[in-house]
């Protein structure tokens, strides 16, 4: 049961107005008799709901609500952002943006919020930077717009008394880790402060219909910190992730005004972040042709087709005992497929050091790239390259068999858009295809037979 504040009593002289805590026969400071009267202190009152979370109405219809179309979207001018987000932000909603420690969580946040400032004036409140520092990144990155203010402060109340007075289109705040509320006596972070900041960010948000912005701290597992409120309160929690090369994805891990389906895919640059609108052909720019032990995997990332290079070397024991390392890809997954090309595919490779990388530093976990990452360390141990305009993907079972993956004629088309002439496919899929591919497939139904066609 939720504890109700006791409310404090005092006593004031009628005569001479001095106050007192306890109530006395007469007054110490006057000595006048029967002169303390008592005063209790009022409560507080209470908050007030937030606009269209509890808007005091009847029930209504719900054909008759209307909907949000595109034109209501407000764009931030960054395609791979927009696209995360739905098609832009919705009025009165609240963005959460998570992140590591230097993935570029701010430097995005100040090029999405200059290019917004086309549509109004944006208020852009840290409180991890001062003012200078601030600005002096937005013009690093060529994000410097007039229309954008900046305020260095920590008080969620003063925050939003300065978003009331300025009435922005667009309010940011960097990050909710460093904000707090002085009704509350704990420390800026802590899990109270946290909530009850972010309550009072979406009860504005939601009230005046400004789309609001938050950046969140990861913990060391990589989760938001925090409440789990926090993601329940918020309209769309987006990650900004980072694997140690040039490349960041941004996902929404929740939205609820689009799909979660799509990821954003930028390059971090000394101007800032850039959009990489053709990752595929960015990440193969660079694949070396006729080398034993490259090969291209169609992945996808959501309901966005991927096409990446997986590299594997295997080289003799250094110690008598193989080794397994793992950039990119699971070693688990990794294990589990050298068991596979031993027992099923007669390609025996465990007694040897196994190097799996994926080019480029993304990281992929989906299980379609499994033929690629089998057929890969066969075509090392076996020293033969593989042609250079064939693709492949695909599940691995344990009994060898290639099981059947989604969106396989997304990535086939992206593998012919850039050029692909060949596939290696999961049987299944072949047979289930609606329209003809212009490539030329290959069904397979298990990984011995695969590797016979490589």
């Amino acid at each position: 049961m939720a504890k109700v504040r006791a409310l404090k009593s005092r006593y004031r002289c009628e005569s001479c107005g001095h106050i007192e805590l306890k109530w006395l026969g007469r007054c110490p400071a006057c000595q006048a008799w029967s002169s303390l009267v008592e005063e209790t202190e009022s409560a507080p009152p209470p908050r007030a709901s937030a606009k269209g979370v509890a808007d005091g109405g009847g029930p209504v219809s719900i054909v008759d609500v209307q909907e949000i179309s595109a034109a209501d979207r407000m764009q931030s001018k960054i395609a791979e952002l927009d696209r995360v987000l739905g098609g832009g932000l919705v009025a009165g909603s609240m963005v959460l943006l998570g992140g590591d420690p230097g993935v570029g969580k701010s430097t995005l946040l100040i090029q999405a919020l200059a290019g917004l400032a086309a549509g109004g004036r944006v208020l852009y409140a840290t409180g991890e930077e001062s003012v200078a520092q601030t600005a002096m990144r937005a013009r690093r990155v060529d994000a410097a717009r007039a229309e954008v203010q900046l305020v260095a402060e920590t008080d969620v109340e003063k925050i939003l008394a300065h978003a009331k007075a300025t009435q922005p289109a667009i309010l940011a705040v960097d990050s909710i880790q460093t904000v707090y509320t002085p009704i509350l006596d704990s420390i800026p972070g802590s899990l109270a402060q946290v909530r009850e900041c972010a309550s009072r960010l979406m009860q504005f948000a939601k009230t005046t219909g400004t789309p609001t912005i938050i950046v969140g701290h990861v913990t060391k597992d990589g989760a938001l910190a925090g409440p789990k409120t926090l993601e329940h309160l918020v309209d769309v929690v987006l990650q900004l992730e980072g694997d140690g090369g040039p490349y960041r994805i941004l996902r929404a891990h929740k939205n609820r005004f689009g799909s979660t389906q799509e990821i954003g895919v930028f390059e971090m640059r000394g101007g800032g972040m850039a959009e990489v609108a053709n990752p595929s052909a960015h990440l193969l720019a660079e694949r070396p042709i006729g080398a034993p032990g490259s090969i291209v995997v169609a992945s996808a990332d959501g309901a966005r087709p991927l096409l990446v290079e997986i590299q594997a070397l295997v080289a003799p024991a250094s110690a008598g005992v193989g080794r397994r390392t793992s950039a990119g890809v699971d070693g688990n997954r990794v294990a589990l497929l050298l068991a596979v090309l031993a027992q099923r595919a007669a390609c025996g490779v465990l007694d040897r050091d196994i190097f799996v990388n994926v080019a480029g530093g993304i990281r992929l976990n989906e299980p379609a790239i499994d033929l690629g990452i089998a057929c890969a360390i066969a075509s090392s141990a076996r020293g033969r390259a593989v042609d250079a305009r064939t693709v492949v993907f695909g599940e691995v079972g344990l009994a060898g068999e290639i099981r059947a993956v989604p969106l396989c004629e997304q990535r086939l088309a992206e593998a012919a858009r850039l050029g692909f002439t060949r596939a290696l496919v999961p049987a299944q899929n072949a047979a289930r295809l609606v329209t003809k591919s212009p490539l030329e497939l290959v069904p397979v139904d298990r990984l011995s037979t695969a590797l016979g066609e490589l």
